[in-house]
């Protein structure tokens, strides 16, 4: 298994597909560093105060507006009027949300990247992990070998959770270094307020409490863990089902994109509570933010994807023992 192991990571390495993610992950982070930066400097300009407590209370005023203006949906009014409500706790306790520094902009980033970004990446990586070699002819010199073929899947599949956990590290080392050129690198003991919930609308203080800033940081990565396994598996069961790499990621960049859409303008769809795709921002329990559709929480979110993940490593397995190659 070892050595299988090792030559799926060679031919990994040798793709360049590692590469590549790199790379679109660095210019990705540079310009988002930049685009923040460029961001702070028009506050400072607008309001003419560095002082946190003056730009949030200003970022408070700024959402009342557009809750009195007409042409919003209710939906998104209740949205506001809850970021309005979590905002002026900040200011009650006098905890800035936004405390400066590199480690501020890696939460932010990927708070931001877990839906789309983040598993556009993995996707990259396991779309075409089995279709490619069905493409080029050699799964068939592979299968000659005397290995059973789930150690093949499998050594396959273990190359992908190693790519992925490769993947969030480099998402965590170049949003560090590359933000902290702007920002600064201090911030990981700055207080993080978490524990809200959204109760009928209503914000809910009850379960709040402050965590610092770094054992944030180790949730976020945790969740973000999961959703990219959850995507890469599926991806990965694409690669196994079809032959045409595009033809695989172009579902799954479909079914991506769709959940965004989804949650939304879904919020009275029950049933679309159990896609996937629906489920991929588990970070905005940690910050409280109203779930897309009613009755969903963290625990039920983990648990949609947990059945997805497993339903799509038992299909491939399945498939690819069972079926003949050609």
């Amino acid at each position: 298994m070892n050595k299988l192991i090792y030559n799926e990571m060679l031919k990994l390495v040798k793709s360049k597909r590692l590469l590549v993610v790199t790379i679109i992950i660095g210019i990705m982070i540079t310009m988002f560093t930049y685009a923040q930066h460029r961001e702070m400097e028009n506050v400072k300009k607008r309001i003419g105060d560095t002082d946190w407590r003056v730009t949030l209370q200003q970022s408070i005023v700024d959402m009342q507006n557009r809750i009195g203006s007409s042409g919003i949906s209710e939906e998104f009014r209740s949205q506001l009027k809850v970021r309005i409500d979590q905002s002026q706790y900040y200011l009650d306790n006098n905890i800035n949300p936004q405390e400066p520094g590199a480690p501020t902009f890696l939460r932010v980033f990927l708070d931001n990247s877990i839906q789309l970004l983040l598993p556009l990446m993995v996707m990259i990586i396991s779309a075409d992990m089995v279709s490619s070699e069905k493409s080029l002819g050699t799964i068939k010199l592979l299968l000659t070998r005397p290995v059973r073929r789930w150690k093949i899947l499998l050594s396959k599949y273990i190359t992908l959770l190693l790519s992925v956990s490769f993947i969030l590290f480099i998402f965590g080392l170049f949003s560090y270094l590359i933000s902290g050129l702007f920002f600064g690198y201090a911030g990981w003991t700055a207080p993080i307020l978490t524990g809200f919930t959204v109760q009928a609308g209503e914000l809910n203080t009850a379960n709040v409490h402050l965590i610092p800033q770094w054992q944030y940081i180790l949730m976020i990565f945790g969740l973000g863990w999961f959703v990219s396994v959850v995507v890469g598996t599926l991806s990965f069961m694409f690669s196994v089902l079809i032959k045409s790499t595009a033809a695989g990621m172009g579902a799954m960049l479909a079914f991506l994109i769709s959940g965004s859409i989804i949650s939304s303008i879904a919020s009275s769809w029950e049933a679309a509570k159990y896609f996937f795709m629906v489920n991929l921002r588990l970070t905005d329990y940690l910050q409280g933010n109203i779930p897309p559709i009613e009755g969903m929480s963290l625990p039920f979110s983990l648990i949609v994807l947990s059945i997805w993940g497993v339903a799509g490593i038992i299909i491939s397995f399945l498939v690819f023992t069972k079926k003949d190659v050609y």
